[in-house]
């Protein structure tokens, strides 16, 4: 198992995009950092470059694949070897309604046979691992007789690594939001699956918010924890101090943080890009800590403005600097 999925951090559609997994690798050297889910008729007719660019800085980083045709997905895999990803993952998790009017995310859950067709065609043109993300169930299945029957399908075809969302996805009734929140999680059926499962890597997702919890997940005898919206709404509080996890020290302060970030932002301005695009992902940074407020509306404020630079992540330094002061 690769020491990577100790944490990693979910792939979550319009949210972890290249600027924000640049900004998490700032907080930590050795996560796992996910793209967005694309979609494989996205990769083999759209724009590459625009969906499968990553900075080096970025690894060790995994492309998460959405599709139900292995055809597709082989395809889609092959193309993706040139941009050199440490893994591709197979999206079994998402239960947004496109993706079920696609037959793929989680309602592949209900063809394990599909999906072992689907992640064998991508393992015959992936040069990394071949991984797949899934719920629990969905609907009106049973977890604890369907979650060890879908793993015992994926480690026939293959597949040594599954991250589980330990919750069921409503795929009528509930939307997209409502099935990250409503069905309730269960941690204990996964860490069963992986007494179940001793042999395969297996990772918890859903409803964890502090790295205590991720290392009491390990302690219990997970190989590995998926943080969701913790990571991008607080990612100070769960990202800083979380290469502990591989007995490292690397923890910088959040103000150190914005000072890595720099060049790279003035490099995304040279490029013509503009500077809202990266200071989106970077309003939680202070989340909790003195100034947090004053940091989010200077940013808020001037990120979209034209001709804002660096100089406004500046300006917001001064503001939580202010507040600390007073406080």
């Amino acid at each position: 198992m690769t020491q990577a999925h100790r944490l990693s951090v979910a792939p979550m559609m319009d949210w972890t995009d290249r600027h924000c997994r640049y900004f998490h690798r700032q907080m930590t050297r050795r996560a796992m950092l996910y793209t967005e889910m694309v979609t494989a008729p996205a990769v083999i007719h759209g724009p590459k470059p625009r969906l499968l660019d990553f900075s080096a800085a970025e690894h060790p980083v995994a492309l998460q694949l959405g599709g139900s045709d292995p055809a597709e997905l082989a395809q889609a895999t092959r193309i993706a070897r040139d941009w050199r990803y440490d893994e591709v993952n197979l999206n079994v998790g998402c239960p947004s309604d496109r993706v079920q009017s696609g037959c793929f995310g989680a309602v592949l859950m209900l063809r394990p046979g599909l999906v072992a067709d689907c992640v064998k065609a991508m393992q015959d043109q992936a040069e990394v691992p071949v991984t797949v993300k899934c719920r629990i169930g969905v609907d009106d299945q049973e977890p604890a007789e369907v979650l060890p029957r879908f793993l015992e399908t994926m480690a026939g075809a293959g597949v040594g690594h599954v991250i589980i969302h330990a919750r069921k996805a409503w795929l009528q009734g509930l939307s997209p939001k409502e099935n990250r929140e409503i069905p309730p999680l269960d941690y204990p059926l996964v860490l069963a699956m992986k007494r179940q499962f001793p042999q395969m890597t297996l990772c918890l997702n859903g409803g964890v918010t502090s790295l205590d919890q991720v290392r009491g997940l390990l302690d219990a005898g997970l190989d590995g924890v998926m943080l969701g919206r913790a990571a991008y709404h607080d990612p100070a509080a769960v990202l800083i101090g979380a290469d502990a996890l591989w007995g490292e020290d690397f923890a910088p302060e959040p103000a150190a943080v914005v000072a890595a970030m720099l060049p790279y932002v003035e490099a995304h301005l040279a490029q013509g890009g503009r500077l809202h695009s990266i200071t989106r992902h970077m309003l939680g940074l202070f989340h909790g800590r003195p100034g947090a407020r004053g940091w989010r509306r200077v940013l808020s404020e001037g990120a979209s403005k034209p001709g804002a630079g660096p100089e406004l992540l500046q300006a917001a330094l001064g503001a939580v600097a202010e507040a600390a002061q007073a406080a």
